[in-house]
């Protein structure tokens, strides 16, 4: 397959990245952050990413049938409640069937299945391509920006409190073992708007 070079700019020169397919999105500076965009949740409302703003996120893309599973809901569910007092910190969950077809469920089955068997307590968004073809645009600017694609379920995309991603994490890495970077960029938060804290 011919390997193709393209660029994109983001408040600067133009920088440049490599891949086999399409490109998926072209960041531009009409698109600064992950929360200008617009995506919908689990039930199909349109929710405005801007809401999130001045918060930190930890954005993933979630299957219901992956041998990460288990873990994976266990930990993401543990993070939002070791933080969620700060109020400055979401899981934000995106439902993808593109690995492995581990995520085949309706809106309504994959809702049942987080809700009810996982006892998610952070946001689901509606079922998505985090990658390729038909690429949702929030998540155009998440691999773009941070050059890491997803190679299957449980890609965990740590997002600051301006939109931009910091760090990124395979399903390997664990939910718990991303709780000091969490709390870092949480804490800079805090430096953001002027308060004085340094751990909570």
């Amino acid at each position: 397959m011919v390997r193709q070079r393209n660029s994109f700019t983001l408040n600067g020169p133009p920088m440049y990245h490599w891949q086999t397919k399409k490109l998926y999105c072209e960041v531009t500076n009409e698109t600064l952050d992950f929360y200008s965009y617009t995506v919908e949740d689990i039930h199909g409302n349109a929710v405005s990413l801007e809401k999130f703003r001045g918060k930190v996120s930890l954005v993933v893309n979630v299957a219901s049938e992956c041998g990460y599973t288990d873990n994976h809901y266990s930990g993401m569910v543990l993070l939002q409640q070791t933080f969620a007092h700060t109020g400055r910190f979401n899981v934000l969950a995106f439902p993808c069937n593109q690995f492995g077809a581990q995520e085949p469920g309706s809106s309504k089955e994959i809702f049942n299945f987080a809700h009810d068997e996982k006892k998610i307590n952070f946001p689901l968004f509606a079922k998505v391509n985090v990658r390729d073809k038909d690429v949702h645009p929030a998540w155009s600017y998440l691999t773009a920006t941070s050059k890491e694609v997803p190679k299957w379920n449980f890609f965990k995309y740590l997002v600051d409190h301006n939109g931009v991603v910091v760090n990124v994490w395979g399903p390997q890495v664990d939910p718990e073992d991303v709780r000091e970077d969490i709390q870092k960029a949480i804490l800079d938060t805090y430096k953001n708007d002027g308060s004085s804290r340094d751990e909570f």
